[in-house]
């Protein structure tokens, strides 16, 4: 563990590998304790000593000694698969991944159903997992039945900021009784270009209105134990395209940091626990000509070293776009490398909605590891901040 610890700190990023709420549906019982949204406060800071003889400089911390010791399960827990049933959840967690995605064809039992739900299988299993979900309110908002209807991003920004904050508050609080602890939302990208993919899903066309409302958002969020992911880094907004449909071309890096990059610095300075999910864009002057961002090595060094203007280094979770769902990142690379390509890159962990082949993809990026085209430290610090995320919503 000392060794993977030290090796995990010092990690350069690496090339890869083949280059109305419906709370009750989910039981009463299982609702999350929560309190309605407050003025935020600071927390009280602990001024206890260590106890005498313990190494504080140099103990390893909860989530790295939550990181398994064997390679294929600490790979496993970097996967992130679409489960549409509680026999589909099981068998993705008896391989050991660190989170599932329910997906818009998910059977509603796997939220609703008692003791064959997420809730249920979080008693099952003995060690905690993600559950994640795409929840923005208006066109992107699953299984509505179980979780209520929101208003899209766009009407929701023009409300008051206490509305803004408990909207965030009332989504977290619906999927957290669920079972649900990570929100694939909200948007960051600007509406400036006409995009149908972006539209009323965006806050705003200035960046500082959409991480102002983002920022409520994600509060509200964080108060009902849910964490928010900001998307899509480095900005979907001014794309030549939908990249569920084709791979999309960006301005130049040059350009994005001047308006689309912009929300992202102080939104991760306010909320360094959320995550950030990589989007497939090819963005030109960031790293190899025509490469996706989420398989491209300098989009992750741009995003994990803030450089760019108003940003700040980040070294949360950082989650693909899905790998399997989408035309644009097939047409690039099939599911099975571009998951080595990404992880291999800097994702922490890689999406893929179908949750296709998930034993030969594992197993594969322990070939790559092996055959030394993944470091081994770059698996370590990956699985490290997996864990902490989940620490961080009390999992």
């Amino acid at each position: 563990m000392r060794a993977r610890v030290v090796a995990a700190a010092l990690l350069a990023p690496a090339i890869a590998c083949v280059a109305a709420l419906g709370l009750a549906g989910c039981g009463e019982e299982d609702a999350v304790e929560t309190a309605a949204p407050a003025e935020s406060a600071q927390p009280a800071l602990s001024t206890q000593a260590a106890p005498e003889g313990v190494d504080t400089q140099h103990a390893p911390t909860p989530a790295q000694l939550r990181v398994p010791e064997d390679l294929r399960a600490r790979v496993a827990t970097l996967m992130v698969v679409g489960v549409a049933d509680y026999d589909q959840a099981r068998f993705a967690l008896d391989q050991g991944v660190g989170g599932v995605i329910i997906p818009s064809w998910a059977d509603p039992a796997l939220l609703t159903e008692p003791g064959r739900n997420i809730n249920a299988l979080r008693e099952e299993y003995q060690r905690p997992f993600s559950v994640a979900i795409d929840f923005e309110g208006g066109r992107v908002q699953r299984h509505t039945q179980v979780f209520g209807d929101f208003m899209p991003p766009r009407a929701l920004a023009g409300t008051p900021p206490e509305v803004i904050r408990g909207t965030g508050w009332d989504i977290g609080r619906s999927l957290r009784a669920c079972g649900v602890n990570v929100d694939y939302a909200p948007l960051l990208d600007l509406d400036v270009a006409g995009l149908d993919i972006v539209g009323d899903r965006s806050f705003n066309g200035n960046p500082d209105e959409v991480a102002r409302v983002a920022g409520l958002f994600s509060q509200g969020l964080i108060d009902a134990g849910v964490t928010p992911t900001f998307k899509h880094f480095p900005g979907h907004g001014r794309a030549s395209g939908d990249t569920h449909l084709q791979l999309a071309v960006t301005p130049p890096i040059d350009d994005l940091r001047g308006s689309d990059l912009r929300p992202y610095g102080p939104l991760l300075a306010a909320f360094p626990q959320a995550s950030v999910m990589m989007g497939h864009m090819i963005v030109p002057g960031l790293g190899p000509e025509g490469v996706p961002s989420s398989m491209n090595p300098e989009a992750y060094r741009l995003l994990r070293t803030g450089d760019y203007p108003g940003g700040v280094p980040f070294d949360g979770v950082v989650v693909t776009d899905d790998l399997s769902g989408m035309r644009g990142i097939l047409d690039y690379a099939p599911t099975m490398d571009a998951v080595a390509r990404a992880i291999g890159s800097g994702a922490d962990q890689a999406l893929w909605s179908s949750g296709a082949d998930l034993p030969r993809i594992i197993d594969h990026i322990v070939w790559c590891v092996q055959n030394g085209y993944i470091p081994e430290a770059r698996i370590d610090e990956a699985a490290m901040r997996v864990q902490q995320q989940l620490i961080s919503v009390g999992l």
